[in-house]
């Protein structure tokens, strides 16, 4: 996976190396790992102090935390896009007598399910897991801190119902379930639900003293699908791969993209943010940029892999301690150092090899109103649709061969794009959901709802 740094311009990778020396040096982290994949390939590691007495390289363990979360999320897809079950499904219809099972399963992978934030008892983080052997152990008896439905609220035993979910499926457990449907198939050997030399100690680090204090490797037990998982940044990059291009043996791209699409409301803090979050993948805007991905804390460790999804590029930061240092900021500034630095060369364009007489006479200037838009047939074999200039509604269209086009982002995402002819066979006018777009404003004698004014266009006098 791994390959030679030299693929990065010498400036690159000087510049990734100071990035995560300031992060280790200024967040006072014992030891801090990194990685940078581009183009589907991992093409640099960067480290700094040492585990063990050794500079950490791609094979150290660190736990992830809640990067955990998306490989259960992973399974979920996986068992919709089977046919077992659906998105909208309440809970109660795979996994009965959970007291939560009026929720959707869609409402706990975004976190809109109203559930509290953590377990109550004492901090699952720090205990063990045998403290908490039961699902009714991790919701309690008042689990619901908002009403379902209405608003974002991050929740760990959300994720926790998840993987209960999975292991009744699939009638295994969720460790076995992970690592014959995930790990296997994408060669992530190095990644398990407990430590596996070499690994990372975990470590708090005194607040106002350059001292430090060890923190407990708990197993989190049933709260494992939430949290439990130990990685490293050569498997990390190699998920991020799968993240970015899918891999039909786990999911699919689409499936992956539906995944990175916002499906949680976001609050103010996080629209100042620029986050979002979407089924079982964090969405930010940083620098311009759109990055998917997650990010994770457990005491000791701090985690995170986010993909730029425009530039190609995604980066992993581990670290060992429990605060101090922001490996979201970290990541996100590992990704704009190589796309500012080595922008994304783009694929050579080419023509189409055939495009039918049908499609065709749909390309060109429409109105919608008094609105010009265009309509491009592009190489890929899309239509696409948007303003002359400035800004409005664009999208891309993808045939349904039945000469009838389904919209794929923006405001026209799942709408239905239609060429309405007359009895000769022209064109008379497109239907967008109901929008009619003609090849002159408001066109004589085109069938424009509510009728064109017989007088036609004219000045005051």
């Amino acid at each position: 996976m791994t390959t030679p740094q030299e693929e990065l311009l010498p400036g690159t990778r000087r510049a990734l190396l100071h990035r995560i020396a300031v992060a280790q040096a200024e967040g006072r982290a014992p030891s801090l790992v990194a990685a940078v994949v581009r183009d589907g390939r991992a093409v640099w590691h960067g480290a700094r102090t040492s585990v063990d007495g050794h500079g950490p390289d791609e094979n150290v363990q660190y736990r992830i935390g809640s990067i955990t979360k998306t490989f259960t999320a992973v399974l979920v897809l996986r068992l919709r896009d089977e046919g077992v079950l659906g998105l909208d499904d309440p809970v109660e219809r795979h996994l009965p007598d959970t007291g939560v099972g009026e929720l959707t399963i869609a409402q706990l992978l975004a976190h809109t399910g109203g559930l509290a934030a953590e377990t109550p008892g004492p901090w699952w983080e720090r205990t063990p897991g045998s403290l908490r052997p039961e699902l009714a152990d991790v919701l309690g008896d008042g689990a619901a801190a908002h009403p379902a439905g209405r608003r974002f609220h991050y929740s760990n035993p959300g994720y926790t119902v998840l993987g209960a979910l999975v292991e009744q499926l699939r009638e295994a457990p969720w460790e076995e379930v992970l690592r014959r449907e995930v790990f296997e198939p994408l060669q992530l050997r190095r990644t398990s639900t407990r430590p596996q030399a070499p690994a990372a100690g975990g470590w708090a680090v005194h607040p106002w003293a350059d001292v430090m204090l060890p923190e407990p490797a708990e197993d989190f037990g049933r709260m494992a699908s939430a949290g439990q998982l130990w990685s490293t940044t050569g498997d990390l990059a190699r998920f991020a791969v799968f993240l970015a291009r899918g891999d039909e043996r786990v999911l699919s791209v689409e499936t992956l993209r539906e995944m990175g699409t916002p499906a949680a409301p976001a609050g103010p803090a996080d629209l100042a943010d620029g986050a979002s979050y979407g089924l079982g993948l964090q969405i930010l805007h940083r620098d311009g940029r759109l990055l998917v991905g997650h990010s994770g804390s457990v005491p000791g460790f701090l985690a995170t892999l986010t993909v730029g999804v425009e530039d190609d590029v995604a980066a992993v930061v581990l670290a060992n301690c429990t605060s101090g240092l922001l490996t979201s900021q970290v990541a996100a500034d590992l990704v704009r150092i190589v796309a500012e630095a080595e922008p994304r060369i783009p694929e050579p364009w080419r023509p189409l090899r055939e495009v039918e007489d049908s499609v065709l006479e749909l390309a060109g200037q429409w109105y919608w109103g008094t609105s010009p838009v265009a309509l491009r047939v592009t190489a890929d074999g899309l239509l696409s649709l948007g303003p002359l200039s400035g800004g409005g509604r664009r999208s891309r269209f993808r045939p349904n061969g039945d000469g009838t086009w389904t919209g794929l982002e923006g405001y026209y995402a799942g709408e239905l794009l239609q060429a309405v002819r007359r009895g000769d066979g022209r064109v008379d006018h497109l239907d967008l959901g109901s929008f009619v777009f003609t090849r002159q404003p408001y066109e004589e004698g085109v069938a424009v709802p509510g009728g064109v004014d017989p007088a036609g266009w004219r000045g005051i006098g």
